[in-house]
């Protein structure tokens, strides 16, 4: 497992009222909400850049009203109609 260091001022902790364990785990989770909402990444992937299984990642994705499944119409129109 790679280890990554990150400095930033304190009072960015003070600010959020978070201690510093806090806000890595908040910044795990945007980081791979973020990358899974634009397609970047697969909810396995994005689970796991947030220290989570995948039914919390769901979880959580639901909390912050983030999309868990897209539906491209177009083709679902087709599957309608050929199926």
């Amino acid at each position: 497992m790679t280890t990554l260091a990150i400095e930033l001022p304190e009072a960015v902790f003070s600010s959020l009222k978070r201690t510093p364990k806090d806000f890595l785990l908040q910044m795990r989770l945007a980081s791979a909400i973020h990358w899974y909402a634009r397609g970047e990444i697969s909810q396995e992937q994005a689970a796991l850049i947030a220290g989570l299984d995948r039914v919390d990642f769901l979880a959580a994705l639901a909390r912050e009203e983030v999309e868990v499944f897209s539906v491209d119409i177009t083709s679902l129109e087709q599957e309608l109609h050929d199926g």
